[in-house]
């Protein structure tokens, strides 16, 4: 069963100005594509091809012979992943049971935001910032390239892209303003929730 690029779950102009359309032009058509492409290609034929994109990711994880099906797999769950993360009329706070165990575990909302930029932004080179439960704690954790949180036993409840191509046509090399108008503009604090409440 070949995957599909799933489609982005808003119109490709709906986190404008914040997010444009060019971006999402070469970010989901182009870079999104090939993954899934990518993808197919290297599992054609093999005991990978009919799994689950997650049990291809858990089955490649620590096989260093399976790095590019790895890489490729895991790209495309969390990039479908961070679409998921924005919306329209996304950013500032969540509420709630999510709300509460922030407070909880991070002290406040706004401590948490300060840590979740800070991680984001000093994440040297390509990865990506999810905010995860991990045994009943909630956490800011980066991983480095296509890493993802399920192959560490964490549930990912919101990311953001910090590689170049997520945010560059955008914001050049300013990566700081790119996260800044995540929180306040783009997370999908709903998504989050949804993600907490099933975890």
């Amino acid at each position: 069963m070949a995957f599909e690029l799933p489609p982005l779950p808003y119109a490709d102009t709906a986190l404008e100005p914040h997010y444009s359309a060019n971006t999402f032009s070469f970010h989901h058509a182009k870079h999104h594509n090939a993954y899934v492409t990518n993808l197919n290609n290297l599992i054609t034929g093999t005991d990978l091809a009919d799994k689950s994109l997650e049990d291809i990711i858990m089955a490649s994880a620590k096989d260093d012979s399976k790095a590019g099906i790895f890489n490729n797999a895991a790209q495309v769950w969390n990039h479908t992943f961070f679409w998921s993360s924005m919306a329209p009329n996304g950013g500032g706070r969540p509420s709630g049971a999510l709300a509460a165990r922030i407070d909880e575990d991070f002290g406040s909302f706004d401590a948490f935001a300060e840590k979740f930029k800070a991680s984001a932004v000093g994440r040297f080179g390509s990865g990506w910032t999810f905010l995860v439960l991990d045994g009943g704690k909630l956490k800011i954790v980066n991983t480095l390239n296509a890493g993802t949180p399920m192959t560490d036993g964490q549930t990912a409840l919101l990311t953001v892209d910090v590689w170049e191509h997520a945010y560059y046509l955008d914001y050049q090399n300013r990566r700081p303003d790119y996260v800044q108008t995540f929180l306040d503009k783009l997370a999908n604090w709903d998504f989050a929730s949804a993600n907490f409440a099933a975890a």
